[in-house]
């Protein structure tokens, strides 16, 4: 079964979107921040996973700091799906060889559900179908709300702390 599952991630790493919609299912077992889970699936294999079309604040990592929020996003996700049997409904490869996928447990979109308590952002550039307004929707109810990182007046979207902090080391080198 080892080998069957490491076919099918193969065709997906090779023919990308077209394998979309398939699903894999496993239990989480780490949570690296509040958009990207390892699951476990029943053939062992460690896949990581991306939740797709949400944006979670950064965490801080060893030699970098994190945006405010990052580690509440991502303890949220932990709380909901650490340790807990999951599927995985396969939309992409990305850049980095993850599986980009919605995330479901007992039913509920797990993805949706982060932006839904301000724990994520819709992520636009990459939302596509009936889940670009469900979790644009969701994000603006959240927003209206002011639940989790909407509390702040003016909360800085991931992609921007990112483009920030890139700029910053560019200025580095080139001093």
């Amino acid at each position: 079964m080892t080998r069957h599952l490491a076919i099918i991630l193969q065709i997906l790493l090779l023919t990308g979107v077209a394998h979309a919609g398939r699903t894999v299912e496993g239990v989480v077992k780490a949570v690296y921040d509040g958009d990207t889970i390892l699951l476990n699936t029943r053939e062992d294999s460690r896949l990581k996973v991306r939740l797709y079309g949400i944006d979670a604040p950064e965490t801080k990592k060893p030699h970098r700091a994190g945006q405010q929020y990052g580690d509440i996003s991502k303890r949220a996700l932990m709380d909901r799906i650490k340790g807990r049997r999951v599927t995985a409904e396969i939309i992409e490869i990305d850049q980095y060889k993850r599986l980009v996928a919605v995330i479901r447990y007992a039913g509920r979109d797990i993805n949706r559900e982060m932006v839904s308590e301000g724990m994520a952002w819709a992520y636009r550039q990459y939302l596509q179908g009936a889940y670009a307004s469900e979790y644009i929707g969701a994000e603006n109810r959240a927003r209206s709300r002011r639940v989790g990182f909407w509390s702040d007046l003016n909360p800085q979207p991931p992609w921007e702390f990112r483009n920030e902090r890139k700029g910053r080391g560019k200025q580095a080198i080139h001093r």
